[in-house]
C-alpha cells in the first residue's frame, strides 16, 4: 500500500492517548466549548478550524496550527464569526476543501429557527468572504422529517478533484444528499427533498436516528468516493449517541451507494466521548493524510476535541469499530 492510499474501509482508527487535543479556555469565545473541527495540510503542518463558543451557545470558528498534528497551537481570535442575518446566532460545524489555491469552507449558519448551509471562501484561512446559503429552500430531514416545516440544512463535504468537469458536494443532517457545480459557489442538488436521498437513517442500526455528512469525500485507489458519516441513535429517554461510518459511491452515480459499514468505526469510549454538553458523542468533520498516517478530528460531546490515527500497513491488536 502506498503513502496516503484511500481504500473502503478505511482504518481501523486508533484515538490519541492523551485526548482531547483542544479544551475550552479563559473567560473567552471559546471558553465554553471547542469541538468539531474540520483539517487541512497546508505546507508541512495541519491547520485545524474548529467551532467554539462560550455559554452564549454563539458558535465561532477558530484556527488552530500543529508540526505533529497532535499538538496545536491556537491563533486568539476567531477566522469567521456571526455577522449576517442567517448566521448571527453562530458560524458551526466547519468542513473545508482546498482547490488550486482557495480554501472553500462550508458551515452551518444559525438563527435560533433555521439552520442554513452557508459558503465561504479564502486565500488564507484567515480571511474569508461569505457567500451567502447553499439551499436556502431545502430540508435535509427529508423523508423521515424532524417535527419542524421548512428549509434545514447543514453538512456539506466538498469533493476537490472535478468529476466530468463538475464539483461535487455531499450535504446534509438527518439524510445526505448530493449536489453539483461548476464554480464551486453556486450548487444544485442532484434530487429534490421530496424525492429519495443518497442515504437515510438505517432502522435498527447505529444510524437509525439521523444521518450526517462528515468529512470532505475521497477518491479510493480504485477510483470511487469513499464518504464518512456521522451518525445517531435516539434514546427512549430522548437523548441521543452518535458514532460514525462510511459509504462508498460511484463517481457516474452519485446518488446510489455500492456498499457501507454495517458497525460504526468510532464511537464514544473515553470520558470526554460520555460526557458534556451533548454526551455521547464523537463527530467527525475533518480528515488528512500527514506524514505517514491519517489523522481524523473529532468533537467528543460537544465540549473537546479530539483525534484519531491510521497507519497503513500497521498491525492492530484489535479492531476499532
Amino acid at each position: 500500500m502506498t503513502a496516503g492510499a484511500v481504500q473502503f474501509p478505511l482504518g481501523p482508527f486508533t484515538p490519541f492517548e492523551r485526548n482531547p487535543i483542544l479544551t475550552p479556555r479563559g473567560e473567552t469565545w471559546e471558553s465554553g466549548s471547542v469541538y468539531n473541527p474540520t483539517a487541512v495540510v497546508v505546507g508541512d503542518r495541519v491547520a485545524l478550524l474548529y467551532r467554539a463558543h462560550a455559554d452564549d451557545i454563539v458558535s465561532h470558528v477558530g484556527l488552530a496550527w500543529s508540526d505533529d498534528g497532535f499538538c496545536f497551537e491556537r491563533e486568539s481570535e476567531p477566522v469567521l464569526s456571526p455577522s449576517e442575518d442567517y448566521d448571527r446566532f453562530g458560524c458551526e460545524d466547519p468542513r473545508v476543501s482546498q482547490v488550486g489555491d482557495t480554501f472553500y469552507l462550508t458551515y452551518t449558519g444559525w438563527d435560533r429557527d433555521t439552520a442554513l448551509l452557508c459558503l465561504a471562501t479564502s486565500q488564507d484561512l484567515r480571511n474569508w468572504t461569505k457567500h451567502g446559503p447553499l439551499f436556502p429552500d431545502f430540508d435535509t430531514f427529508q423523508p423521515q422529517g424532524h417535527g419542524q416545516v421548512g428549509p434545514w440544512s447543514k453538512a456539506g463535504g466538498i469533493l476537490p478533484q472535478a468529476v466530468d468537469g463538475r464539483y461535487l458536494m455531499f450535504f446534509g443532517e438527518g439524510s445526505i444528499w448530493a449536489a453539483t457545480s461548476e464554480d464551486l459557489i453556486h450548487w444544485t442538488p442532484l434530487t429534490a427533498d421530496d424525492q429519495p436521498p443518497v442515504m437515510a437513517p438505517r432502522p435498527g442500526t447505529f444510524s437509525d436516528f439521523l444521518v450526517e455528512v462528515g468529512p470532505a469525500p475521497l477518491i479510493t485507489d480504485n477510483g470511487l468516493i469513499l464518504l464518512i458519516h456521522n451518525a445517531a441513535i435516539k434514546n427512549a429517554d430522548g437523548s441521543v449517541r452518535y458514532t460514525a461510518g462510511q459509504i462508498l459511491v460511484h463517481p457516474d452515480r452519485p446518488t446510489e451507494i455500492l456498499a457501507e459499514l454495517t458497525r460504526p468505526w468510532i464511537e464514544p469510549t473515553t470520558y470526554e466521548d460520555t460526557h458534556g454538553l451533548v454526551s455521547n458523542v464523537t463527530f467527525v468533520e475533518g480528515l488528512v493524510w500527514f506524514r505517514d498516517r491519517w489523522f481524523a478530528y473529532y468533537g467528543q460531546s460537544d465540549s473537546t476535541l479530539g483525534v484519531a490515527t491510521h497507519r497503513p500497513g500497521e498491525r492492530h491488536s484489535e479492531l476499532q469499530g
